[in-house]
């Protein structure tokens, strides 16, 4: 977001669109007629969103920039609701391209991984109590902004809030680059090959984030993967490797303290990186008893706000799976999802296909 756009005056106009007002529509906020008569919060959700139903949150036709969304669910009260923020599918399409540039389960997106929610502070994303998600992405369109939603879940969704936060009568340049992200999945990593997060990238652009979760499938510490950057006709080797996971994600030795003998990992929120989330154990209980018999999960998200990667021809990032223990350096598999985040020129390439909604649940 240009800052300057606080002090200088702008020909752009500010819109929103909610439940209140779904065309964002100037004057048109409001109109509903709910229990306390005429625009007293008549429609402040949308409801009753059946399994396979995709709904249109947003189609503005326009040049324009989305400056913040925010979203939230139903919370989750039971087992079957468990999996909500992996089984509802965010996309979004700029100037009336096919394939979308943002493919993501909901939660994930925010960076809410496995199902849970927990809170972020930092400069892209934030979430606050209770699973009030987010998002900072400036986002801009010359044409057309569409985001939709679609119910991958078992169950109705009782109750979705959003808005979107927007300008109208944006000048952008010729070359301006289009906001994308996107999600992937792997259960089981492949023994001694790296985790890819982006790859098929192709044009120019900038990278500007990751999102990790990660579960533990082997015992010892499972950190010590670099990330990689192919930039521009890397092959072999990338421009960019860094020299650890915990090391890209702002941390050091482990996230490691010690308590009584014990080595306890810290978890932490900040503007540019964060490790907001590690458990072992499970949030919701089991007729009536904790079942305790979750493999540990964590989630890392990393922002190039400060320090973007620039490509002019292609891209591909990658993640190694190695760890160490007793032994020293050892190649491991574990389960790894991700979102990239990312600017480029349009046309882009389609993404690989979703994985269907169960494979997309934690272990």
């Amino acid at each position: 977001m240009q800052d300057s756009w606080l002090y200088h005056p702008t020909k752009s106009t500010s819109h929103a669109i909610n439940a209140e007002n779904p065309t964002g529509a100037k004057g048109n906020g409001g109109k509903s007629i709910g229990k306390l008569g005429p625009s007293r919060k008549g429609s402040p959700c949308l409801r009753d969103i059946k399994h396979g139903e995709v709904v249109t949150l947003m189609d503005v036709k326009a040049s324009g920039m989305i400056t913040h969304i925010w979203m939230t669910v139903d919370q989750k009260t039971s087992e079957a609701e468990r999996y909500v923020f992996r089984d509802l599918v965010l996309r979004m399409y700029w100037d009336d391209e096919e394939y979308p540039s943002v493919e993501c389960p909901l939660g994930d997106f925010y960076c809410l991984g496995f199902g849970e929610s927990y809170l972020i502070d930092s400069y892209f994303i934030t979430a606050a109590p209770n699973r009030g998600m987010n998002s900072f992405f400036p986002m801009p369109f010359k044409k057309r902004a569409r985001i939709t939603l679609e119910n991958q879940h078992a169950e109705t969704i009782g109750h979705f809030f959003y808005q979107i936060d927007y300008l109208e009568d944006v000048s952008h340049s010729p070359d301006v680059l289009y906001f994308h992200a996107h999600w992937r999945r792997e259960p089981i990593t492949t023994l001694k090959e790296d985790y890819v997060l982006l790859d098929r990238v192709k044009g120019k652009g900038t990278y500007i984030g990751s999102f990790i979760g990660l579960t533990s499938l082997q015992r010892y510490w499972w950190g010590e993967g670099e990330i990689k950057f192919f930039i521009d006709g890397d092959t072999d080797y990338p421009t960019i490797c860094g020299t650890g996971m915990e090391d890209y994600f702002g941390g050091s030795w482990s996230f490691a303290k010690q308590e009584e003998g014990r080595t306890i990992e810290q978890t932490y929120s900040y503007q540019h990186f964060g490790y907001p989330f590690y458990s072992n154990r499970d949030t919701l209980i089991h007729s009536n008893y904790h079942m305790d018999d979750t493999l540990p999960m964590r989630s890392f998200y990393r922002w190039h706000a400060k320090d973007p990667i620039f490509f002019h021809k292609d891209l591909k990032v990658t993640l190694q799976q190695i760890g160490v223990g007793h032994g020293g350096l050892f190649e491991r598999q574990d389960d790894v999802c991700s979102v990239a985040y990312w600017y480029q020129d349009h046309p882009h390439e389609p993404f690989p296909i979703l994985l269907d909604a169960s494979d997309r649940w934690p272990r």
